[in-house]
């Protein structure tokens, strides 16, 4: 397997991990008042952070070759992808709970350039795979 498939797959499987602690904390919401606050965060993790990043991870290791010269599409690409992907979700992380308790033009801004970041991710993940996707 790819040192770039592993790095998505370890990390998603560390974004699981945090969703599955932060669940538990959402779950006992009366207890908690910070709660309502990480359910986004939760919800995030889980989807992108878990969800996403395996199946970017798989699609990059399992998928076909793209050429003899570049099987995988852009090595560098991927790695920026890597580094968009998981910055968006550590700003998301801290600017969601920072935005819903007190909200402001920084968390706001925060949360912008989380999704700017993760946005910018997809992007360039569909780019570099495009060419992937063919008949055999």
């Amino acid at each position: 397997m790819p040192l770039l498939a592993r790095a998505y797959i370890k990390a998603g499987l560390l974004h699981f991990a945090a969703a599955l602690v932060l669940g538990v904390l959402v779950a006992a919401q009366p207890q908690f008042q910070l709660s309502p606050a990480l359910r986004p965060v939760y919800l995030h993790l889980l989807i992108v952070g878990w969800i996403t990043q395996l199946i970017i991870g798989v699609a990059y290791w399992m998928f076909p070759k793209r050429s003899k010269d570049q099987p995988r599409g852009s090595i560098r690409l991927g790695w920026i992808v890597f580094a968009l992907l998981n910055l968006g979700l550590i700003l998301r992380a801290v600017g969601e709970p920072l935005h819903a308790l007190q909200p402001g033009s920084f968390s706001g801004a925060l949360l912008a350039v989380s999704a700017v970041l993760q946005v910018t991710a997809g992007w360039l993940f569909i780019a570099n795979t495009w060419g992937r996707v063919k008949e055999r």
